[in-house]
């Protein structure tokens, strides 16, 4: 059946409903850029009408609505006109005309992650909400394939809530920028009161999530046999190199390469106090501490190691890794503890990721310096401040926090027993590359300045 052509489609409409044709014609344009009708999603429907619509389009936001629902319909695309007059659809334009673009932005990011169409997070990625046209490609090819799996049943309703045709309460103004997003997932406040499919009871979360994970780890065809997970790591890893300046990308260059796969545990052995402290956390009474919280002088007698190296190990474990914590003058091993001691590879993972992970209230400025002090150590030169200083091309009043990010540092290799004379031992290089790519494949996110 040949696809139908959005001119004779508005022809038509101008026909039949000459009042609402040029409303549809406005609609079409923004919904496909002048792109064949097909080739739309369900998402694109569903942001088209719950954000570009009330925020970018003026006129009657409603008669637009019911426009397209017309156009689309006279296409055979029912579903997707379903949309247009729903009554979520009616809620959410309401919610922005009476309370304003920030409350209607939250109404629309909590229809969203209830249709189940929208990509969720999943161990192998994490979305951006600022994506790259790689990771915007793969988003959106993610979605019509849930979309589809959804619409033929592959993907099972999940447990049942509040009947799926009433549109959702009103929210009250949200708190700030970001109180509800798109990562919130199907579970989220009000998501099981907008169904999947018109009608239909919303998908199940890990329906959704398993099919994500098999979706951008299977090879594809039109991508040459690579995977879209592939594309999306590659696109990361190289704005992580050119990003941040001429002596920055000189420096990371070479990286592109040594970080493009998984940086595997060493096979010598390797946080072996860090274990130590997890695994005595498990015991019937934790680990001692004194009146002043510091480890107990039977924990320092029993163990090999120095207080220091137990102390830093427990510094970070605690504050970065959330493996241990503090009950009175005991330490505790946490339930994410038991699962690294289960895990040896989810254990390096997560070690290696602490020596870039941010204290509190910490910028990215000193994130940086630590990135740029484990090039310079992975690669056998000193990551002194100087050098350290010269490629993120810091201010004479920025060295004190130079120096307060290195001394961190510092503290997290020694913690793990990663560096011996002020160089990384094997175990560390392994580490700071696994550190190095953790941190140019993470997300990239909007900073909320408020």
């Amino acid at each position: 059946m040949p696809a139908p052509d959005v001119a004779a489609l508005l022809s038509e409409l101008e026909r039949s409903e000459p009042a609402s044709a040029e409303h549809a014609r406005s609609a079409i344009d923004w919904l496909t850029g002048g792109e064949p009708l097909e080739t739309i999603t369900q998402l694109n429907v569903c942001e088209f009408l719950w954000y570009t619509l009330p925020c970018k389009v003026t006129g009657d936001r409603h008669a637009i609505a019911r426009a397209l629902g017309r156009l689309l319909r006279l296409g055979g695309l029912e579903r997707y006109a379903e949309l247009c007059s729903a009554s979520t659809t009616v809620h959410i334009l309401r919610v922005y005309a009476r309370l304003g673009e920030e409350a209607g932005t939250a109404a629309y990011q909590s229809a969203l992650d209830a249709t189940g169409v929208l990509p969720p997070d999943v161990p192998e990625l994490r979305w951006s909400s600022i994506m790259g046209p790689e990771e915007l490609g793969a988003h959106g090819a993610c979605s019509a394939a849930l979309e589809l799996a959804i619409v033929s049943g592959e993907i099972a309703p999940g447990p049942g809530g509040p009947d799926a045709s009433a549109p959702p309460d009103e929210p009250a103004r949200p708190d700030g920028p970001g109180a509800s997003t798109a990562s919130a997932g199907p579970d989220g406040p009000g998501a099981s009161a907008i169904p999947a499919v018109p009608g239909a009871p919303p998908p199940s979360a890990e329906g959704r999530r398993r099919l994500t994970s098999r979706w951008l780890t299977t090879p594809r065809p039109e991508l040459g046999g690579d995977n879209w997970l592939h594309r999306v790591q590659g696109e990361r890893l190289n704005r992580w190199v050119l990003g941040r300046g001429t002596a920055w990308r000189e420096l990371a260059q070479p990286f592109e390469v040594r970080l493009h796969a998984p940086i595997p545990a060493p096979r010598e052995a390797h946080l072996d106090a860090l274990r130590w402290l997890l695994e005595a956390g498990l015991r019937p009474g934790g680990v001692p501490l004194t009146q002043r919280h510091n480890l107990a002088r039977s924990v320092l007698a029993e163990s090999a190691w120095s207080g220091a190296e137990l102390a830093a190990a427990r510094e970070v474990a605690q504050g970065q890794m959330g493996a241990l914590r503090q009950t009175g003058r005991r330490l505790v091993t946490t339930p994410a503890g038991e699962r690294l001691l289960g895990d040896a590879d989810l254990l390096w993972e997560t070690a290696a990721a602490a020596l870039l992970a941010p204290e509190s209230g910490e910028n990215g400025f000193r994130a940086s310096a630590r990135e740029v002090a484990l090039m310079l150590l992975a690669d056998g030169a000193p990551a002194d401040r100087d050098h350290v200083a010269a490629v993120i091309d810091c201010a004479e009043w920025q060295t004190g926090e130079v120096d307060a990010s290195l001394n961190e540092l510092g503290k997290r290799l020694d913690a793990f027993g990663l560096r011996a004379g002020g160089r990384l031992t094997p175990a560390g290089r392994s580490a700071a590359l696994a550190a190095l790519r953790g941190h140019a494949l993470r997300p990239r996110q909007y900073v909320n300045l408020s």
